[in-house]
């Protein structure tokens, strides 16, 4: 047994009361300014102010000290929707899209999903989870130390599975919880552009029944969005996927105001993503059903979009968490200390309803809350040590990454 000690910091963290937090509660954070935690093989056995643990323990009982230095303390963050698994980047596109060109014009045309799905379907697993690889570390030392990776570059049955295979894979090598969830209902591919619903049954009837047998995927994904999957198409996939254990969730009114969210409601989704165009009642649909709203400013950023409505979601009683989406089309960046940053300054989030949803709510988003996402007495002690006296340094200090120290089940990892 080993037992640390992570002394002289300021500790903030969401409190888990045993489901996502909404409303006010998302704000409420649990701090200690002159806080310590005690780590027990790699999990956390107590937190307190310093005063109050060392007045019951003997330093002598520790078997490592860590001093923080008066630093904020956080839970590791929990990027909760992810396509890091491709194979080149699409920096024309960006170009395409700061000159007027809009996102599904370029699908339209062949890009988008489509251009990347190309690029994965021509090279081999190993390539592609070397190249997954080297996004996720870049996260990691970001202070992601657990997120979700989709499939969707690959939208017929072989390159599906190779995706799902190059992340578990990538899975095995590093450090990070990583989360699998199938999206073969990414985009529409080329050889179906005029059969849709061929490739809905495609996906219904041989992938979906595949990505079951092949036993990573936790959950299964739609692009609900006009020109992609209506509203009836990602009904019945989704309702395939629930049939054979997969659990859901949807892009959602990321564009167009589908009524995806409300989708997300009926099917009783984990989450609905994107959210950029929902409306009214969806959000209300959402907050009915406990359904996690899970944003993507860096999405917003990238096509120059109205950035979802956080404040309105969070009064209506929606949680909310924040994701990178990052992706080599809409949103390249896996940074989130960014992500925190644009949450704050463009959706009006605080700096603690911004840390809920990037670390325990997240985690509620796939299913990884009984273990990582807060500093409660059982869970893994994944926390990153900033350069400052609380959160909000991740949107003061714009620009920057303020992780300085990263430890992941109580082992500090190098950054460098």
């Amino acid at each position: 047994m080993t037992r640390k000690l992570i002394r002289n910091g300021r500790f903030f963290t969401p409190i888990d009361e045993g489901s996502p937090l909404a409303g006010d509660r998302q704000g409420r954070v649990a701090s200690w300014l002159n806080g310590a935690m005690v780590v027990c093989d790699g999990v956390i056995e107590r937190i307190g102010t310093e005063s109050e643990i060392m007045s019951d323990m003997n330093s002598s009982r520790f078997d490592e000290v860590v001093d923080c230095g008066g630093n904020c303390v956080i839970p590791g963050f929990v990027d909760s929707h992810t396509h890091m698994c491709f194979s080149g980047r699409r920096e024309a596109e960006f170009g395409l899209r700061l000159k007027g060109a809009s996102y599904l014009d370029i699908l339209k045309a062949g890009g988008g999903i489509l251009s990347s799905v190309q690029g994965v379907r021509k090279i081999s697993a190993e390539q592609l989870m070397q190249a997954t690889f080297v996004m996720a570390v870049s996260a990691f030392r970001l202070g992601t130390t657990t997120l979700e990776i989709k499939s969707g570059y690959g939208l017929n049955i072989e390159t599906e599975l190779k995706m799902l295979s190059a992340i578990d894979g990538v899975r095995r090598q590093t450090s990070q919880d990583i989360v699998a969830t199938f999206m073969g209902a990414h985009a529409v591919p080329e050889e179906f552009r005029n059969s849709a619903d061929d490739y809905v049954k495609l996906i219904i009837h041989d992938m979906i029944p595949a990505v079951v047998g092949q036993g990573i995927a936790r959950y299964c994904d739609v692009f609900c969005e006009q020109g992609v999957f209506s509203i009836s198409q990602s009904r019945r996939i989704l309702t395939a996927a629930q049939e054979a254990g997969l659990g859901l969730k949807i892009h959602a009114d990321e564009v167009h105001d589908l009524g995806g969210a409300a989708l997300a409601a009926e099917m009783r989704a984990v989450s609905a993503e994107h959210l950029l165009a929902a409306g009214d009642s969806g959000i209300a649909s959402l907050a009915t059903a406990g359904t996690i709203a899970v944003l993507l400013p860096g999405t917003a950023y990238s096509l120059q979009k109205p950035y979802a409505r956080a404040r309105y979601m969070i009064a209506a009683g929606v949680p909310v968490a924040i994701a990178t989406d990052c992706n080599p089309g809409s949103s390249f960046t896996e940074s989130m200390p960014f992500i925190f940053g644009l949450s704050v300054m463009n959706m009006g989030m605080t700096p603690e309803e911004a840390l809920t949803a990037a670390t325990l709510n997240a985690a509620y988003a796939i299913g990884m809350a009984d273990r990582v996402g807060s500093f409660d007495k059982g869970k893994q002690a994944d926390f990153l040590i900033l350069d400052g006296e609380s959160p909000a340094i991740l949107a003061y200090h714009a620009g920057v990454s303020p992780v300085i120290a990263i430890y992941k089940k109580g082992k500090a990892l190098e950054i460098g």
